[in-house]
């Protein structure tokens, strides 16, 4: 890892795509909070308005002259580039969507996430990582990340679009392209052929279900209706997608990041050890201080305004840094410190305002589940290598780490 940035001298705001960012990012976050709370930089290649202060955050999250449709807001398409078309399904998804689209939408696919489907995925889950973590045990050392973290969210997506074992290998080219494929070389295949071809599956996988009704989630958002309406082919795709993308590497960061943060911070870990109620509390604050996501999609301001002195124009995209606004001391005492018992804990970790992840229930119970049993049975369970010689991914947004070397026992 890089050095810590020398804070005192930082004449500029950070690059949020650099490795020193990801490496720092909570040293960046403090100086942009205190020196440039509004401050106009880039996100991939958008020119984009980032916002670290949690009041700020979360005023504009739920400011009606902030929307998340481009469109309704500068005129022009939803992105600022020409896309394929299966690409531009990802990007009409419910969650760019506003007032009253928004609320169709999230209304439809909430008919689906029912209490009883998210029972049936608690049953599949705590079979599945008592599965893993056999597999696990046995090898005695283990990257924690791809042994036990990420094949559980995997597996459930397979049950909530109820893919079968047989296009299970179709399917995760399909995950792998959308998690991995939009950076360096592998842009061009991701846009031309991986997601052109996971979307001509899913509008596949549709038709079986129309036809064939199952008790998975796809076939309730297929049959979901309110006053009449129901989701249209293309609504189905991006909620696919969205599942996807929402569900899929989001969840293999929070245990990752979950199970690390316990290990750095032994106390904490035998206080959970000895209370275990506390896991529900504990997965909040690992949200709160080391949550998978930093940040939202970007919001669009309807009209020219002003935050802390900065004019935001009309049209432009903003980016509340969700990241910084956990950590704010403003928000939270003593926010640097990783406390279990924190109460009350009024994170973001999930959004806030109308687009609140939809998801968060069972992002919680996916990580409960599997943190719990984990540390039920290994008892001695550490890290295999020094925490210094863990490396982040370069994610703006995120906090990702690569690998979680583990010694199981």
């Amino acid at each position: 890892m890089v050095a810590a940035p020398p804070l005192g001298n930082l004449k500029r705001p950070p690059n949020l795509s650099s490795q020193a960012f990801a490496n720092h990012k909570y040293e960046y976050y403090r100086w942009l909070r205190e020196e440039a709370p509004v401050f106009k930089g880039k996100l991939s290649v958008l020119n984009v308005y980032f916002v670290s202060r949690y009041e700020d955050c979360v005023s504009i999250l739920n400011d009606p002259r902030f929307v998340r449709n481009r469109t309704t807001a500068t005129g022009g398409g939803r992105l600022p580039f020409p896309v394929p078309q299966s690409v531009r399904l990802m990007s009409q998804s419910m969650i760019t969507e506003d007032d009253p689209d928004h609320r169709r939408l999230r209304s439809l696919v909430h008919q689906a996430f029912t209490r009883q489907s998210l029972a049936r995925l608690s049953d599949r889950i705590e079979q599945l990582t008592n599965d893993l973590l056999d597999a696990a045990e046995a090898k005695g050392t283990v990257d924690l990340k791809t042994a036990y973290a990420l094949p559980i969210p995997v597996r459930v997506i397979q049950e909530m679009v109820g893919v079968t074992d047989a296009d299970m290998p179709q399917f995760r080219d399909g995950l792998s392209a959308m998690k991995d494929g939009f950076s360096g070389w592998t842009v061009a295949r991701t846009l031309l052929w991986d997601i052109p071809r996971l979307t001509k599956f899913v509008r596949e996988l549709i038709a079986r279900k129309r036809a064939n009704p199952q008790s998975d989630i796809l076939t309730g958002l297929i049959q979901a209706e309110d006053e009449g309406e129901r989701l249209n082919e293309d609504e189905l795709v991006s909620m696919v997608f969205l599942l996807i993308i929402a569900g899929y590497e989001t969840t293999v960061q929070l245990i990752t990041n979950g199970v690390l943060t316990l290990l750095q911070y032994p106390k904490q870990l035998e206080t959970l050890r000895e209370n275990p109620k506390l896991i529900d509390s504990a997965i909040e604050e690992i949200l709160r201080y080391a949550g998978p996501i930093h940040g939202t999609k970007p919001q669009y301001a309807l009209e020219d305004v002003v935050i802390h002195g900065v004019t935001i124009p009309k049209g432009a995209a903003v980016f509340p840094l969700l990241g910084s606004a956990n950590r704010d001391p403003a928000a939270f005492e003593n926010p640097d410190v990783f406390d279990i018992t924190r109460w009350p804990n009024k994170h973001v970790g999930f959004g806030s305002g109308i687009h609140a992840c939809l998801g968060a229930p069972l992002a919680r119970m996916e990580a409960k589940i599997a943190i719990t049993n984990l540390l039920k049975r290994n008892p001695n369970l550490r890290l295999a290598i020094d925490p210094t010689e863990l490396e982040f991914v370069v994610r703006p947004a995120c906090h990702t780490y690569k690998c979680l070397p583990v010694v199981m026992g």
